[in-house]
């Protein structure tokens, strides 16, 4: 009996392969031009299913300091389908896009940018800045101590010698001393931070290889970057963050767009103990980047 159904499979494959039928998963499926219930608006593009869509009428690729209206998904897709659970209501958001690229020139002097204005932002625990140099304008995750009026400046020359850095001021992290505590951590030269970018985390440089860097990460795992990535000295800003989030109604986190769990949920003890596991090894960065298509451009 098993042979037979083995072979009567092989023979309906063979005929699917025959007939020229492609198999589709069921999320293509569902992204198809017919399934499509919210085809005037479309989802952000990050590799997240994010909570907000953006309307269709929207250029991401041009970088612009206006709020962007969103549309409310409640954790669908754009089949109509539930993608994300709990998700649902919660305050109107508007979203600002942040530039995480601090590129600076490779001689002469740095490139300088004066803080205008420090803000909150909805999307995201860390306060943003607005920073002004040259002849554009963008939006930055505020590192703490940085006020308004400030210089921050972008160094893109690495140095031998450790350099004395202030805070909010970008370096390639080789050029940096031990021990400095830096955030906006690139992966890759030229890519934009991508570690350490919530409210008061920091990474720690904690050792050189060669001409690879040891970053700890807020996780206190280990990441093995090369020194010419750039990263911002200083700590994330609104390290109060947890403290002053706290919530303390059920109604709060309907504000923030949580729906509420479905079961009943025990608080654990530790009565059992707890699984002693072993460090896990460092995240090496190498090779290139994965081809993903940049969200926006500065327009300079």
């Amino acid at each position: 009996m098993n042979s037979l159904s083995q072979r009567l499979c092989r023979l309906a494959v063979s005929q699917l392969q025959l007939c020229g039928m492609q198999q589709h998963s069921v999320r293509e499926l569902h992204q198809s031009v017919n399934c499509l219930k919210n085809f005037h608006s479309r989802l952000p593009e990050n590799t997240k299913i994010g909570r907000h869509r953006f309307e269709a009428k929207v250029d991401l690729s041009k970088y612009t300091l206006k709020p962007l209206k969103v549309a409310k998904t409640g954790g669908r897709g754009p089949d109509g389908r539930i993608w994300v659970h709990r998700v649902g209501g919660g305050d109107k958001l508007v979203y600002r896009m942040i530039d995480n690229k601090r590129i600076g020139p490779k001689d002469g002097e740095p490139f300088a940018e004066r803080v205008n204005t420090i803000m909150k932002d909805p999307c995201r625990s860390a306060h943003i800045a607005v920073v002004a140099g040259g002849n554009s304008k963008r939006y930055i995750i505020a590192p703490e101590g940085v006020k308004e009026g400030d210089i921050i400046r972008t160094y893109g020359k690495l140095t031998s010698m450790p350099v004395r850095a202030s805070v909010g001021d970008s370096h390639p992290i080789g050029s940096l001393p031990l021990g400095s505590i830096v955030h906006n951590i690139e992966k890759f030269p030229g890519g934009g931070g991508v570690v350490a970018l919530s409210a008061g985390t920091a990474g720690a440089f904690v050792r050189k290889i060669g001409d690879r860097c040891v970053v700890r990460m807020p996780s206190k795992r280990e990441l093995v970057i090369s020194e010419k990535c750039m990263v911002t000295v200083g700590r994330v800003s609104n390290p109060d963050h947890k403290k002053n989030s706290k919530m303390r109604k059920a109604g709060e986190n309907r504000w923030r767009g949580k729906r509420p769990k479905s079961g009943w949920w025990q608080r654990k003890t530790g009565y059992h103990g707890r699984k002693i596991r072993p460090i896990k090894p460092p995240v090496i960065v190498s090779g290139r980047p994965r081809r993903r298509r940049e969200v926006f451009r500065l327009i300079v």
